[in-house]
């Protein structure tokens, strides 16, 4: 159990920042969904935050470096859960995503199998024996991401799968890259890219080039970088007011309170909103990376840096997607964006930051 010196130790800066990014997001719920069908889910994202916190506590109970040594087993179980996803689940939405546990709540295993890579390069990277990686572990560490990347980009959720991949990233970073395995790495994408092009649904695509002129289709495709352009470009400086944002009242911005939250915080709490949230999300980076820093051994420190890399990916792909300049991925926002399973996710990686902190202290 949490001892004083314990409670003493934790990393109260992350866990503020945290809560104040979840508490923005409830309020912006409320005003998104306010007189729909789906007015409760403000309250449901209350009950999700107080479950984060829970689960934020229990994984700062297990010693990390337990967590990191049954990561294989973790990633086996998730990745059959995925295989069952897709073999035996419903389509809801157009996607076999996520499980239900009934009474509206729904669970999306794809969320936690972020967590697991995170933990699993960790192990990975802390058991090389050299300081920089060779072809074959290279090779390992990309076809241990690109298993989970396959079956999630078929249930489809590319925006999910996209998400692995800056934790293959800094993983790899961390191991250490040759020149010339970057300059592999690079030929191989500029192969893959086009490629993998062919294997995109038509939805996939239009969200792809959409982007870059959603005007072409502004009833379709790009509707919603469309609305959500106006959105921003509504809230001016100051924006106009909790309840007041026309695009969300009037409902013409899509998935105003789950992906285009940022839009609908945009219009309503205008330039000075939205500089206030990017900045305490760059604080939470930094906390993260000063935990990365004084990790006690290189697995703490690739843990961090795997929650950092995807929590950063995160913000970015959704904050350039709601102003038109990023292609829509329905990433959701850190935090903000209504759902369990990516709140849950987000402070279960956070406690393992919390976790790595106090093994600092406790050893």
């Amino acid at each position: 159990m949490l001892s004083f010196r314990t409670l003493r130790d934790v990393d109260w800066t992350l866990l503020v920042l945290t809560l104040i990014l979840c508490g923005i997001g409830v309020l912006q719920i409320y005003s998104a969904t306010q007189s729909t069908s789906e007015a409760d889910r403000w309250w449901k994202q209350v009950i999700y935050i107080f479950a984060g916190l829970l689960v934020f506590y229990l994984v700062s109970q297990v010693d990390y470096h337990t967590l990191v040594g049954q990561a294989p087993l973790m990633y086996v179980v998730f990745a059959g859960i995925l295989v069952f996803l897709l073999i035996l689940s419903r389509v809801v939405l157009g996607a076999k995503r996520w499980i239900s546990l009934g009474a509206g709540f729904k669970l999306q295993p794809s969320e936690f199998m972020k967590l697991i890579l995170i933990l699993f390069v960790a192990r990975y990277i802390s058991e090389l024996k050299t300081d920089s990686l060779s072809l074959p572990d290279l090779l390992k560490l990309c076809g241990l991401v690109l298993v989970p990347f396959i079956l999630v980009g078929l249930q489809p959720d590319l925006g999910t799968a996209l998400c692995y991949l800056p934790i293959l990233g800094v993983g790899v970073l961390l191991a250490g890259l040759t020149r010339q395995q970057a300059m592999a790495i690079m030929v191989i994408l500029l192969l893959i890219v086009p490629t993998g092009w062919f294997a995109l649904k038509d939805y996939q695509k239009a969200r792809i080039t959409s982007f870059m002129d959603p005007a072409s289709d502004p009833q379709g495709s790009g509707y919603q970088v469309m609305q959500s352009k106006i959105a921003v470009g509504s809230g001016g400086m100051w924006g106009l007011g909790v309840t007041r944002g026309m695009q969300i009242q009037l409902r013409f911005l899509p998935f105003a309170h789950t992906d285009f939250i940022f839009a609908a915080f945009a219009e309503e709490h205008g330039f000075v909103g939205v500089v206030t949230v990017l900045g305490l999300y760059f604080l939470l980076l930094m906390q993260i990376l000063q935990n990365a820093q004084t990790a006690p051994d290189r697995a703490g420190t690739a843990i961090c840096m795997g929650v950092g890399a995807l929590m950063l990916f995160h913000v970015l792909e959704n904050a350039g997607m709601v102003a038109g300049l990023m292609p829509v991925a329905g990433i959701p926002l850190p935090l903000m964006s209504y759902g369990g399973s990516s709140i849950l996710s987000f402070f279960l990686m956070l406690g393992l930051v919390n976790n790595v902190r106090l093994r600092r202290f406790l050893q």
